[in-house]
């Protein structure tokens, strides 16, 4: 099933992305924490993929085993920064081989040491490859906040607006702590005519240490509500790990209330927090 039909349904959905390992010898425990969270019955599950392509075996098996065994629809991520266009659409013939029709199509980051093709230079340009290449439901990301290398909020919509143009089916943003943020950049794309469904991307901050990660990917700004959770719990790991659960809920239930109808997890591959977050939520999203 396409995930553009799901989130067409006119329903709230929940859904959870999970990512590969970067090692073999770590597939099993990541697939099974995949499964087990696939358990939990969401909308559908993105898997991501590493940097460079490093992990598209996983990303790819990961993926089918979550649609074939779980019988929960799947997006697999593909990046284009340092891949080139025969191994795009060798991957994208993979995808097609295995009855994956959904694709979060990203330009991605360059791995560090690794080297940069330049067959692709923006996520646009992989959207209309995908698009001219098959049947497929398509995601791409966005930024609340503005994309990091964007020199102003403005251009960023304006280079969002090309994604939706070459294809995007639909948009899922990036982890944000403040739902003002949301509903602000939510305002700004409607008002620049990108009429596709936008996807809320809620990361839950169970451990303090994966602050200064937010940062360094998303860039995100972090209200003082939410520094203070974590000056108080950060040395505590399992307070933290409660408060992070209890503060990811409170977001998604403000997202809701007003009128948020997706919104996509990162679960950083803990069942355990997935399952906390769909139970503080089981009755919201029915």
């Amino acid at each position: 099933m396409k995930i553009i039909d799901i989130l067409n349904q006119d329903k709230v959905t929940l859904s959870f992305e999970v990512f590969p390992p970067k090692l073999t010898k770590n597939y099993d425990d990541v697939a099974f924490k995949a499964k087990e969270i696939a358990k939990l019955h969401p909308d559908f599950m993105s898997v991501t993929y590493g940097a460079g392509g490093g992990t598209s075996e996983y990303t790819l098996n990961i993926a089918k085993e979550i649609k074939e065994q779980e019988n929960v629809e799947v997006m697999a991520h593909l990046t284009c920064v340092s891949s080139s266009k025969a191994h795009v659409h060798s991957m994208i013939n993979r995808l097609k081989e295995n009855h994956i029709e959904n694709i979060m199509a990203l330009r991605g980051d360059i791995p560090e040491g690794g080297s940069q093709f330049h067959d692709y230079q923006h996520a646009s340009e992989l959207i209309s490859e995908i698009k001219a290449s098959g049947d497929f439901c398509i995601g791409a990301a966005c930024y609340p906040e503005g994309h990091p290398e964007a020199s102003n909020k403005d251009m960023d919509i304006k280079n969002l607006k090309k994604k939706v143009d070459a294809g995007a089916d639909f948009l899922t943003t990036q982890m944000f702590f403040d739902n003002n943020v949301f509903y602000n950049f939510l305002f700004r794309a409607r008002e620049a005519g990108i009429d596709v469904p936008i996807v809320a991307g809620i990361m839950p901050i169970t451990r303090g240490i994966q602050v200064k990660r937010a940062r360094e990917l998303s860039g995100c700004s972090m209200p003082q509500r939410f520094i203070s959770m974590v000056d108080k719990f950060g040395d505590n790991d399992e307070a933290m790990k409660q408060a992070g659960i209890i503060y990811a809920s409170e977001q998604i239930i403000d997202l809701i209330a007003s009128g948020i109808q997706h919104i996509h997890v990162y679960s950083m591959n803990k069942p355990d927090v997935a399952k906390a977050i769909m139970e503080n939520v089981s009755e919201i999203i029915k």
